[in-house]
């Protein structure tokens, strides 16, 4: 094992990069980067049959959108995708079988249900039964010929040693020990098919690449002793472990679940929407990680410089969609107008919005986008029907000032030149109807806001008026004068 911390990501390619995966892979990303280690992408492609064609670009595509970069990965190594390391796994299985500490299992998936059924009638935790348990050596050679004649493909079994304890100090839990006994007994280390199960790869894989440090979330936990079993049989240096806690929906307080619809979940989603990779990156790294003190927005130059594996949380993280667009919403409004304006640009297309005054709209919306799409429907005033008004919006104008205002603006508008029709021209308007009805505050501008615009809230009300064009404004006023 070396001494120089190496730790690894290592996903399935068998979706879109869910968010607890990218929380994984960020958390290993910063760890190494704190401790000027190496940061690995190890492709675990065994499970065929979930297999998905484009999952492994998809997942690397989005890790580097996120903004983080690897220093070894299937891109810059050879056999750097298990579904290349097979002829690997083989020397190891032949190892353990010599050694004693696995087996040929002939057992059908039968026999294995059928056992389960038993023991479940009984009340018992399900336990696999040795097909071999009591036979003598004549009876295991007769019983290995009869099935092989049958041609029933074997899988390979690791000898659980019921008496021993597994146990280790996990960085964020602590203590953990599991007995022997409590394991299900014998597990299959080889599929039928010759793939090796993921609990035995992955001992090979990160022995073999040197892993100083393996960090993941703890559905993990209950994999942990059967891959000590494999570092033990094989005689191997054991990594340190590390299980962060899952991720709860703030809002049900239930497991962040991919079967919930409702919750955007994967970093894919993210991307399409417009969110900025630095407020996902900053998100994401504190669910389940926390620096101390109140701040909540860092650089990533800063995650990386702030990050101690100690302050690893030992509670769920709380997944806070609301969270993740304020913050979106702080690195928007604090970005660079020309930045955002590109990020724009395909929503605009996209909608038949784009035009001579995209850009005044979008430093208009700027400060209050969530996400870059949502410029879309925010501009709806400038391009779409009047919005339907809310019953609050419709209260303002059935006030008696309402109209007084209402007419005198409208007027005053409409006698604006087309020359002076600028945006620097429009409050001065509003302030001459203040003075000619001595009307002001809310009962002043609330009334223009909602007839030019059909909200009770937004952009600077001069901005708006002037963006929307001197004749769609004097026609929403006359509309709710008439």
């Amino acid at each position: 094992m070396t001494n120089k911390i190496r730790v690894r990501y290592a996903p399935s390619p068998t979706g879109l990069l869910h968010i607890g995966n990218a929380r994984t892979a960020l958390f290993n990303y910063l760890y190494a980067r704190h401790h000027g280690g190496d940061f690995i992408i190890r492709i675990e492609d065994t499970d065929r049959k979930r297999h998905v064609e484009d999952g492994e670009r998809s997942q690397l595509d989005n890790l580097r959108w996120l903004g983080m970069d690897w220093d070894e990965s299937p891109e810059t190594h050879e056999r750097y995708r298990q579904s290349e390391r097979l002829s690997l796994y083989q020397t190891y299985i032949d190892a353990l079988l010599t050694s004693g500490h696995a087996y040929h299992s002939y057992k059908t998936e039968d026999e294995i249900a059928a056992d389960r059924e038993a023991q479940e009638a009984k009340g018992l935790p399900p336990v696999y039964i040795s097909e071999y348990a009591g036979l003598s050596d004549a009876e295991v050679e007769a019983y290995i010929a009869e099935r092989k004649a049958a041609g029933i493909e074997p899988t390979v079994r690791i000898k659980v040693p019921t008496d021993a304890i597994y146990k280790w100090h996990d960085i964020v839990k602590g203590d953990i020990e599991f007995e022997g006994k409590n394991l299900g007994g014998d597990w299959v280390i080889q599929k039928r098919d010759g793939y090796p199960t993921y609990n035995f790869a992955v001992v090979v894989d990160d022995h073999d690449m040197q892993i100083s440090h393996v960090i993941r979330g703890d559905d993990h936990i209950s994999n942990t002793p059967k891959q000590l079993m494999i570092y033990e049989a094989l005689g191997w240096d054991v990594p340190e472990f590390g299980h962060m806690t899952l991720i709860i929906n703030s809002e049900t307080g239930k497991k962040l679940s991919k079967r919930d619809t409702n919750t955007l979940q994967f970093i894919e989603d993210y991307r399409k929407k417009g969110y900025l990779p630095e407020a996902v990156f900053n998100f994401i790294s504190l669910l389940g990680w926390n620096p101390g003190g109140e701040k909540e927005i860092f650089s990533q130059a800063q995650l990386i410089e702030l990050f101690d594996e100690k302050r690893l949380s030992k509670s769920p993280a709380a997944f806070d969609q609301k969270k993740l667009d304020w913050l979106d919403n702080d690195y928007i409004k604090n970005s660079e107008l020309e930045t955002i304006f590109d990020l724009a640009t395909p929503f605009l297309k996209a909608a038949d919005r784009f035009d001579d005054k995209s850009k005044h709209l979008v430093a208009l919306y700027q400060p209050q986008l969530k996400s870059i799409d949502e410029i879309v429907p925010l501009t709806d005033l400038f391009y779409a029907d009047f919005p339907e008004l809310t019953d609050e919006a419709k209260e303002v104008l059935a006030t008696e000032t309402a109209p007084v205002v209402l007419k005198s603006f409208k007027e005053k508008l409409e006698n604006l030149s087309e020359a002076d029709y600028v945006k620097d021209n429009i409050f001065p308007l509003i302030k001459a109807v203040q003075k000619e009805t001595g009307i002001k505050g809310k009962n002043l501008f609330m009334p223009i806001r909602i007839a030019v615009s059909g909200e009770m809230h937004g952009p600077e009300l001069p901005d708006t008026i002037y963006l929307l064009g001197k004749a769609k404004a004097v026609s929403h006023l006359a509309q709710f004068i008439d």
